[in-house]
């Protein structure tokens, strides 16, 4: 039986393991799917020493740079992203060689873009994670200029949160969250950002897929915003990353 796995902490609300357990179920595939929730990224060569011939892995907050040190390779946009959230790995001789990829641009890119008006010329990707980085180069091959906000202090591409002017938030109609900010169980709060600068022609994008319905987009949709959750894109990166682990 084919072993695939998610590796990152915490993992109790894993999308993946749920997502791949019903495909391999309801695809009569031989194979299994496992959380390994590991508490430092140093645990990562035990973990393969631990299981032996694992053939996939999925990367999560918080180590979708931190694992590239273990990585062998990294694929085209991986290496431009500068992060990885899926693994091949491939056995020979009883050593496994690891090759990074990022499919979070695809689902993110081929997610959003049936939402982008000719109005959308720039963006603000909230957090620089390495989610965040997949979403700026997705951004970047739409098209659209980006800065990232951040708490920390501003530089020539990054906005601190307190510097959010409502011209900014008038200038840039795109607004992505890619902070865990707002997902459950803390689903009463949301990215401090003025939402009364916010409207009908913004698009405000949220990673998080649960809630379905975020305080973030919430906010927007109050002020007639269009929204859209992270779930069709995490649909999308999990048949990116399948297809990679089995050469499809």
């Amino acid at each position: 039986m084919k072993t695939f796995g998610l590796i990152g902490y915490p993992l109790a609300q894993s999308f993946s393991y749920k997502y791949f357990t019903s495909k391999f179920k309801n695809e009569n595939i031989d194979a299994r799917f496992l959380n390994f929730e590991i508490p430092t990224i140093e645990e990562f060569p035990s973990l393969i020493d631990h299981h032996p011939y694992i053939a996939g892995l999925s990367v999560t907050i918080p180590y979708k740079e931190k694992v590239i040190q273990y990585l062998n390779e990294l694929d085209v946009t991986a290496e431009k992203v500068g992060a990885v959230n899926s693994i091949k790995i491939t056995w020979k001789d009883k050593k496994p060689y690891f090759k990074g990829y990022n499919t979070d641009l695809i689902g993110f890119k081929n997610s959003i873009l049936p939402f982008i008006k000719d109005h959308h010329k720039k963006a603000l990707v909230l957090g620089t994670g390495g989610a965040a980085k997949a979403v700026a180069h997705a951004l970047e091959m739409l098209g659209l200029e980006y800065k990232y906000v951040s708490r920390k202090e501003d530089t020539d591409n990054l906005i601190n949160y307190s510097s959010l002017t409502p011209d900014i938030l008038d200038e840039y109609k795109v607004i992505v969250n890619s902070t865990p900010v707002g997902m459950y169980p803390n689903i009463d709060e949301c990215p401090d950002i003025d939402y009364n600068c916010i409207g009908k022609n913004h698009l405000l994008f949220d990673l998080t897929y649960n809630p379905e319905n975020t305080k973030f987009m919430q906010m927007g949709a109050k002020n007639g915003a269009a929204t859209k959750n992270g779930l069709e894109m995490l649909h999308l990166q999990a048949e990116a990353s399948w297809a990679i682990w089995n050469d499809l």
